[in-house]
C-alpha cells in the first residue's frame, strides 16, 4: 500500500466512510451500507496453562464453550507467551514486540507511554476500544484510580475499568484499609473488603497452594464474576455506529485458588493426574488443588458462554472475532514448581483459540505461534496497516487456511534466561544450566539432553544471540 493510499485509508477508516476499502473479515451491515469492520472480543485470563482445556482427553475438565469456540474456529496447540510474567507478556502483545524490545523487563516496570499500542492503532482508526479486569500495564506503579480509568486513554482505550490483580488489590488495601482500585472499592461498599483480606491472609498462613477451601464471598462479590459483569455493562454503552474491541482480563485462574461455594460444590469428585515430579502435598491435596484450578477455568468458560449469547442477542456474533488466550501458564506443581516465571512448558505455554468471520472452522494447528502475534492479527482484521517495526507476525494466513506453518522458531524469556523452540527441540540458556529438551519424545521435559546434542545447541543458540537485544 503506497503512502498516499495509506493516508486515505486511515482517514476513511476513522470516519467510517463508504469509500474505504474492505479488508479481510469486513461485512456490509445496516441500511446505510457503510462498511462494518469486525468486532473483536478478547478473553484474556491470568495464568491459564496451555493444556487445561476440555479438549484435553486426559483431564476431566468441562469447558463446553471453549470447546464450541474451537469447533467453529482454530485451536493452536503450540502457542507460547513472549515472557511468562504478567507485565512483560502483556507489554509484548500491546507493543507487538519481543520481550527484549517491549520496554518492560519485569513486574517492576510500567509500559512506556511513548510506545504505541495496538489499542491506540485501533482507536485512532475508528474503533471503540474498551477493556475491563487487570491490565497490568502499570505494574510498577499501583495507580488504578477508584473508577479504574487511570491511564486508559494513554494506552489507547475509549472506555474501561482497570482493576488490581488479586494480591495487588489486597496488599495495597492493607496499608491503610483504604481501597486503591475499583474492585476493593466495590467490596468496601458491600462491607466485604475485610472479609476478603482475612481470607487471603488465612490462605497465605496455611499451605497456600493447597488452601482449597471456598471463599466467603458471595457469587456477585467474586472478582471474576465482577469483571465479567463489568464487561457486559461496557458493551451496553458501545456506540452503534462503530466497530468495537473489548478485552476481558479475568483475574483467575491465578492463585490463590479461592473458588465460591457454588464452584466448590461442582468441582469435587473428579480425579486429576498427579503433577510431574512433585511430592509437596499428599495425592489427595494435589487433586483438590487441580479441582480448584479447574473450577476457575470452568467459571471463565461459563462467562464465555454468557458473552457469546449476548453477541447473538445483539446480532453481532457473525461479525465478531472471538478469541481466548492467557498471559502465561501455571506450573501446578510440575517439577516441584508453582505459578510461572520459569521456561518449562506449563509456564510458557498458553491456550489460544480464535473463531470469527473468515476463520476456518474446526481446525487444530500445531504451528509455532506467539501471543505477541495477536497485535498484527488484530490490525489485519481491522484493516489497519501494520508498522514496519513490529516483531508480531499476523496469524491471518493460518486462520484463513492459506498455510499451516507460521514461525520457524518461537521464543520466550525473562530476566537472564531465554528459550527457543524449533518445533522439535527446545533450548534454554541462562536458567541454572543450559537445558535442551526433545519435546517430541519428552513432552514433560524430564530429560536434559544438552550434553549429547552439541550441533542442535549451536544452531538454536545462534537464534537466541541474534534476537536478544539488551535494550532495557
Amino acid at each position: 500500500m503506497g503512502l498516499q493510499s495509506r493516508r486515505e485509508f486511515l482517514k476513511n477508516a476513522a470516519l467510517g466512510t463508504a469509500g474505504a476499502a474492505l479488508p479481510f473479515g469486513f461485512s456490509l451491515a445496516g441500511s446505510s451500507r457503510k462498511p462494518k469492520r469486525p468486532n473483536i472480543l478478547f478473553f484474556f485470563p491470568d495464568q491459564h496453562r496451555f493444556d487445561w482445556l476440555g479438549t484435553n482427553p486426559l483431564l476431566p475438565l468441562k469447558t463446553p464453550n471453549l470447546n464450541a469456540l474451537a469447533e467453529r474456529g482454530v485451536r493452536f496447540t503450540r502457542a507460547f507467551c513472549p515472557s511468562p510474567l504478567c507485565a512483560p507478556s502483556r507489554a509484548s502483545i500491546a507493543s507487538g514486540k519481543e520481550y527484549d524490545r517491549c520496554g518492560v523487563e519485569n513486574n517492576k516496570f510500567d509500559y512506556p507511554l511513548s510506545q504505541t499500542t495496538f489499542y491506540e492503532r485501533l482507536r485512532d482508526t475508528g474503533y471503540h476500544v474498551a477493556g475491563c479486569g487487570k491490565f497490568d500495564l502499570h505494574k510498577g506503579s499501583p495507580t488504578w484510580g477508584l473508577n479504574g480509568k487511570h491511564l486508559l486513554t494513554e494506552w489507547g482505550f475509549s472506555d474501561g475499568i482497570d482493576n488490581a490483580g488479586k494480591w495487588d488489590a489486597v496488599n495495597n488495601y492493607r496499608k491503610d484499609s483504604i481501597p486503591k482500585d475499583p474492585y476493593m472499592a466495590f467490596l468496601k461498599e458491600k462491607g466485604l473488603a475485610e472479609t476478603h483480606v482475612a481470607d487471603f491472609l488465612k490462605r497465605r498462613a496455611s499451605k497456600y497452594h493447597a488452601a482449597t477451601f471456598p471463599t466467603p464471598l458471595p457469587e456477585d462479590g467474586y472478582c471474576d464474576n465482577w469483571i465479567g459483569k463489568n464487561g457486559l455493562d461496557l458493551m451496553k454503552d458501545f456506540p452503534e455506529d462503530k466497530s468495537w474491541f473489548l478485552q476481558v482480563n479475568f483475574a483467575g485462574p491465578h492463585d490463590p485458588w479461592d473458588i465460591t461455594e457454588r464452584m466448590d460444590e461442582i468441582s469435587r469428585g473428579r480425579d486429576f493426574p498427579q503433577p510431574n515430579r512433585c511430592e509437596q502435598f499428599t495425592p489427595e491435596e494435589h487433586v483438590a488443588v487441580r479441582q480448584n484450578y479447574s473450577a476457575m477455568v470452568e467459571n471463565i468458560d461459563r462467562w464465555l458462554g454468557i458473552y457469546v449469547e449476548e453477541l447473538r442477542m445483539r446480532n453481532e456474533l457473525d461479525n465478531t472475532l472471538v478469541l481466548c488466550s492467557s498471559d502465561h501458564g501455571e506450573m501446578l506443581g510440575d517439577h516441584n514448581l508453582w505459578a510461572k516465571n520459569v521456561p518449562y512448558q506449563p509456564s510458557v505455554g498458553v491456550p489460544l483459540i480464535i473463531a470469527g468471520p473468515g476463520v476456518q472452522k474446526g481446525f487444530v494447528s500445531d504451528a509455532l505461534v506467539s501471543t505477541m502475534d495477536l497485535h498484527a492479527t488484530f490490525l489485519d482484521f481491522a484493516g489497519v496497516p501494520r508498522p514496519d517495526d513490529l516483531d508480531s507476525l499476523t496469524l491471518t494466513p493460518l486462520l484463513k487456511g492459506e498455510t499451516d506453518t507460521h514461525r520457524q522458531f518461537v521464543s520466550s524469556g525473562l530476566d537472564e534466561w531465554r528459550l527457543v523452540f524449533d518445533g522439535h527441540y527446545k533450548l534454554i540458556r541462562g536458567f541454572v544450566e543450559p537445558m535442551l529438551f526433545d519435546l517430541e519424545n519428552d513432552p514433560l521435559e524430564n530429560k536434559n539432553i544438552a550434553g549429547s546434542a552439541p550441533e542442535v545447541i549451536e544452531q538454536l543458540s545462534r537464534f537466541i544471540i541474534s534476537h536478544r537485544r539488551d535494550s532495557f
